[in-house]
């Protein structure tokens, strides 16, 4: 028997992966937690299998808590899911020793499958999201340029980022026109929007 703990912030998609696995008789939904920083304590009690972890959990990412996991419990295995599939977030989760990477639209049958295969101790990649995440490459931005599009990317000002931050509106600025200026951009918005696709920010 596979034991499992689900990870997922979202009551009617957790409740549906629930219901999929529980139509397999080798595997049992040992536990479920809905965010990020509750996996790894879940998983010390419940010993599970397999971890599915939701990329998008609340107040720890799924990746990182992932990262955590395999520090703490290496006999369990990750499988991590993903509505969007972000190359930036494919290849984080690569980094992160992750081995199996499923998107959330992937046909029912794919998981159960999916989760045997991670048990086993098997890669399960998308292949189009493995190239689209090698196409991407790593990010030209530098650690500060990342931090001023993530903190502009709710619409904030020069002026506010600027008080945010400690630096002059000048700073700020100049650090947006860098990151424009590398992520081949048209204005801000495009670069936040060409960031957040490549799962830079």
């Amino acid at each position: 028997m596979i034991r499992v703990l689900l990870a997922e912030d979202m009551h009617m998609i957790r409740a549906a992966l629930t219901a999929l696995l529980r139509l397999e008789p080798d595997i049992e939904v040992a536990g479920e937690v809905t965010r990020g920083d509750e996996i790894v304590p879940a998983a010390l009690r419940l010993r599970p299998d397999v971890a599915i972890v939701d990329i998008d959990l609340p107040v720890l990412d799924g990746i990182t808590a992932a990262a955590s996991l395999r520090a703490e419990l290496p006999s369990c295995r990750i499988l991590v899911l993903t509505a969007l599939g972000r190359p930036g977030q494919v290849r984080r989760a690569l980094e992160a020793g992750i081995q199996a990477f499923l998107v959330k639209d992937a046909p029912g049958e794919r998981l159960a499958d999916a989760v045997r295969r991670t048990a086993a101790g098997l890669r399960v990649l998308d292949p189009e999201l493995v190239a689209s995440a090698l196409q991407y490459g790593e990010s030209p931005l530098t650690p500060r340029e990342t931090t001023i599009l993530r903190e502009a990317a709710p619409g904030s000002s020069a002026e506010d980022i600027s008080a945010r931050l400690h630096l002059s509106a000048g700073t700020v600025r100049n650090y947006l026109t860098s990151a424009i200026t590398k992520t081949g951009a048209r204005n801000k918005i495009d670069a936040i929007r060409i960031a957040e696709d490549a799962g830079w920010l």
